[in-house]
């Protein structure tokens, strides 16, 4: 008798444990919508680059009580239509806000779509400034060094801790479940350097120390490009750019 309930007790910690992994994905030629939490999502779409080809472009959705909060847009208006398109009629979530973690395509391309239908948008004010002399979107709300937005009960922070792949590159944090959104900050494990044009290598290594100083505790870190880590990608992107 105690084994057939020792059975069933461990069959049912399985199954919880196979519900609880188990990721609800949307996906189409244009972009992707995975499942990574209870309360986050990871959005990906595709931008055809000169000297990388086509890469996968990452951002992070944060929902709670339907409301929801964007990192970084689509990489045009067209993919972010359909990624809007997504959040209101899939995850039945009105979107409080987007925020732009850095000032190329890949994270404000597709800016206008969501201004179209009212959604405020929040970046660093340099990246405000530098959107404006590359005669790209425009954000429209300034962060000096960080942020909170709050959608249903949750509180979600964007900070600025240092230059890096570019001198206006924040990131996001989600406190509840402990997840980063790095943006082209961090990079996968195995990752070359990637786009150099706008990075100061010399600080990038320190600004990472900042964020691992400020947030010891990170379990789930989402890159600007390539697979989902955790904190082992800090360590990596330090290695990567140590002199």
């Amino acid at each position: 008798m105690k084994f057939l309930v020792f059975c069933f007790t461990l069959l049912f910690f399985s199954c919880n444990v196979a519900k609880q992994n188990n990721t609800t994905t949307y996906s189409s030629k244009n972009v992707t919508v995975k499942q990574v939490s209870p309360h986050v999502y990871q959005h990906i779409s595709f931008l055809e680059t000169k000297s990388f080809g086509m890469v996968g472009c990452n951002g992070m959705i944060v929902i709670d009580r339907n409301e929801a909060i964007v990192f970084d847009t689509a990489v045009d208006d067209q993919t972010s239509e359909e990624l809007i398109s997504i959040i209101t009629n899939k995850l039945h979530c009105k979107i409080k806000a987007v925020v732009a973690t850095h000032f190329h395509d890949d994270c404000l391309g597709g800016l206008e779509a969501f201004h179209k239908i009212g959604v405020p948008s929040f970046a660093n004010e340099q990246t405000i400034q530098l959107a404006k002399n590359q005669g790209s979107a425009v954000p429209q709300n300034g962060i000096a060094t960080e942020h909170e937005f709050t959608i249903g009960t949750q509180k979600i922070q964007a900070r600025y801790f240092g230059e890096g792949h570019t001198k206006d590159n924040i990131i996001g944090y989600f406190p509840l479940e402990k997840t980063m959104f790095g943006g082209c900050l961090v990079k996968e494990m195995n990752a070359g350097k990637g786009n150099l044009e706008d990075a100061n290598v010399k600080v990038w290594p320190e600004t990472i120390r900042n964020i691992k100083l400020a947030y010891p505790d990170v379990k789930t870190i989402i890159p600007g490009h390539g697979k989902i880590g955790d904190k082992a990608l800090l360590d990596y992107t330090i290695t990567l750019f140590q002199e």
